[in-house]
């Protein structure tokens, strides 16, 4: 059971080592600008390789324990599915149900575990493949896989390198259960936190903080839903941050928001303290486009201020990043 591409190598790896006998994922769904309905990711791999789809609104409905009861498979498999499965869900296969989570549990329990951390600054994070229970990612924990997160790492680039990690973690796992070999570890829920799901009112970066912070968040909210200010009047969004010790920027006694530099780090802004350098812009209806080229034009110029911008921006394609 999945949905988006985290899910995608994990079903792969199932495919080539697994008898895989049905695959469960969310609707198809309007997607981009164009609103054009679209099959989730891991509905395009299965029908291509002949496994049958089901396509619940719910999975509660009791047709879809019902549907897979008569499947007659051992051990269910969730990706990034999106719902909490009931009782009835879990029950319906003899080995109960496994999951590949994108982070170190119980750290970033929920929808978004993956921008969560790199947002909230983490140096690591990982995979863990738990035993599904009927809470939010509350499950025994049967191993885990670590990776540092870099200091130019967006949540992108970090979905990039987790979702292969966990494949071969879900294989690995799979075998150790089959020998008898792992040992399901309980949780500290004492020690829990909530990756709650993004929206876009989440990228309205306010500058009135330290850089550090500023800097993660920008970078966890790359590629979606895309941090933003308000840049005279339009709103901007800015990709690719770093925290830049403000003795470095030059502007000391600058408001947070001020454009203190332009040059080869990006546009240097100011924060409190510190300043973050922003090394790509992207204007309203325009492209993506460096700090460099967005400066040309003076679209953007030392002494401008940016302001923390709200509503949400206007724009940009959704998804269902949960992992």
């Amino acid at each position: 059971m999945g949905s988006p591409d985290f899910a995608v190598p994990s079903l792969e790896a199932l495919l080539a080592r697994h008898e895989v006998v049905l695959v469960v994922t969310q609707p198809d769904k309007p997607a981009g600008r164009g609103g054009k309905v679209t099959a989730p990711p891991v509905k395009v791999v299965a029908e291509r390789a002949g496994v049958p789809v089901l396509q619940p609104t719910s999975a509660r409905k009791p047709e879809v324990a019902e549907a897979l009861r008569a499947t007659g498979a051992e051990l269910g498999v969730v990706v990034a599915y999106g719902k909490i499965l009931p009782r009835a869900v879990l029950d319906a296969f003899p080995r109960g149900c496994v999951n590949v989570h994108g982070s170190l549990l119980p750290r970033w329990r929920g929808a978004a575990p993956i921008q969560r951390a790199v947002m909230a600054g983490d140096a690591e994070t990982g995979v863990c493949i738990m035993q599904l229970d009927e809470g939010m990612d509350t499950g025994p924990v049967l191993l885990e896989r670590r990776v540092p997160i870099g200091d130019d790492d967006t949540a992108g680039t970090v979905f990039a390198k987790l979702a292969p990690l966990g494949a071969a973690a879900l294989l690995e796992a799979i075998d150790g259960l089959a020998a008898g070999t792992l040992v399901a570890t309980p949780q500290d829920h004492a020690r829990a936190t909530h990756a709650a799901m993004l929206d876009k009112a989440d990228g309205a970066i306010d500058f009135a903080r330290p850089a550090v912070a500023v800097a993660a968040t920008i970078r966890g909210l790359d590629p979606w839903p895309g941090a933003y200010a308000t840049l005279r009047d339009q709103t901007v969004k800015l990709f690719g941050a770093r925290a830049v010790p403000e003795d470095d920027a030059g502007g000391a006694a600058a408001a947070p928001g001020t454009v203190l530099a332009i040059d080869g780090r990006g546009v240097v802004v100011a924060c409190a303290p510190g300043a973050v350098a922003i090394a790509e812009w992207q204007a309203p209806a325009r492209k993506r486009l460096t700090a460099a080229q967005f400066a040309q034009g003076r679209a953007i110029a030392v002494g401008d201020v940016l302001a923390c911008a709200r509503p949400a921006a206007p724009g940009g394609a959704g998804g269902d990043h949960r992992a």
